[in-house]
């Protein structure tokens, strides 16, 4: 399908810089843009592909002002990151498989209850009084556990494993080799053997919320670890027993979060961030990558480091430590001044 330069900017609430009846076909990135594709700028280190780029249209900000020419049609919206990400989601609607209908082989218990238009995959499991909404897609190989619940319009990716009683909302996704509902890590102490503490909770997702590949989410050892509405989970992100996260938090991959930690609303977290347990970190703080957080932590702030603390100061910090062999260096040297200073007295 092709789409003229002036309609995109139309759909985007946009306007033209250039030659509007240009035609697009495809996307592509800035760096390798082909002709009749469309491109975007949105982060400045990119602005010296804009002079050379192949590509037919590229979306910028409203304030973006070139040095020189460029020799492609400009669109300019309020924010090209957004935009883009507008018209990707229009355009994976429109190429995106839609399989329907149940596959064979695959396994379904009696009383469970299925909704309308669904897709089960080949070789998919579903357990003895499951409960799938409409338009629910569950793709081959996932294990679909005893009395599970799946609202309308969630997608199952292949290999995903969802444990008994747990509960997925609306307009989710999962994505492969995921597992939700395992048990938490709890062992209690029994000289030296350790007995391992019965996890007999379960775990709540809510809608809208994406989860990426391979994450781990624990099921509670009583009560819900509960993942809230619109909570985005990169890959390899383990969240452990009776873990609350708050609404609209995102997490970039290899997150670690331990038992009964307490996580608020619009949080972000970078990779790699690991968060000890029976902790409060409160509404809209952000973690930077590698932080390693052992205390709560109060709303709105900005931390880094290991153990994490305000990120400013530990910039300063970190100048000072990577100048230690130098100042150490120094410090030997005025010791050895004074020892000189003092033996001639």
């Amino acid at each position: 399908m092709e789409f003229k330069a002036k309609d995109i900017a139309v759909l985007l609430k946009g306007v033209v810089e250039g030659d509007g009846e240009v035609l697009v076909n495809n996307v592509s990135k800035i760096e390798e843009g082909r002709p009749n594709t469309l491109a975007f700028l949105a982060n400045p280190k990119y602005e010296h592909y804009i002079y050379s780029t192949k590509a037919s249209v590229v979306l910028v900000n409203q304030n973006f002002v070139p040095a020189q020419s460029v020799p492609c049609t400009l669109i300019r919206v309020s924010s090209a990151y957004e935009a883009i990400a507008s018209l990707l989601r229009i355009y994976e609607e429109m190429v995106r498989p839609k399989p329907q209908g149940i596959e064979q082989p695959s396994f379904i218990a009696e009383g469970v209850v299925i909704g309308e238009t669904p897709y089960i995959g080949a070789f998919a499991y579903i357990g003895k009084g499951a409960r799938l909404g409409n338009n629910v897609r569950i793709y081959p190989h996932a294990y679909i556990g005893e009395g599970v619940v799946i609202g309308d319009n969630t997608t199952i990716y292949a290999g995903v494993k969802i444990y008994y009683g747990c509960i997925v909302g609306c307009n989710c996704t999962i994505h492969a080799g995921t597992v939700i509902g395992a048990d938490g890590f709890g062992f209690a102490s029994a000289g030296e053997d350790y007995n391992k503490v019965p996890q007999i909770g379960n775990v709540v997702i809510e809608d809208y919320v994406e989860i990426g590949a391979n994450t781990c989410i624990d099921r509670a050892t009583m009560g819900s670890t509960r993942i809230k509405k619109g909570v985005k989970l990169d890959n390899l992100v383990q969240i452990a027993h009776n873990v609350v996260v708050g609404e609209n938090t995102v997490m970039a991959a290899q997150v670690g979060i331990a038992g009964t930690t307490k996580v608020g609303a619009h949080c972000m977290f970078g990779g790699q961030v690991g968060i000890a347990g029976h902790l409060n970190v409160e509404d809209r703080t952000m973690l930077a990558a590698q932080s390693g957080v052992t205390n709560d932590v109060a709303a709105g702030s900005v931390f880094m480091g290991a153990p994490a603390f305000d990120a400013a100061k530990y910039r300063k910090a970190y100048v000072v430590f990577r100048k230690l062999p130098e100042l150490y260096g120094q410090l030997r040297e005025l010791e050895k001044e004074i020892q000189t200073l003092k033996s001639k007295q």
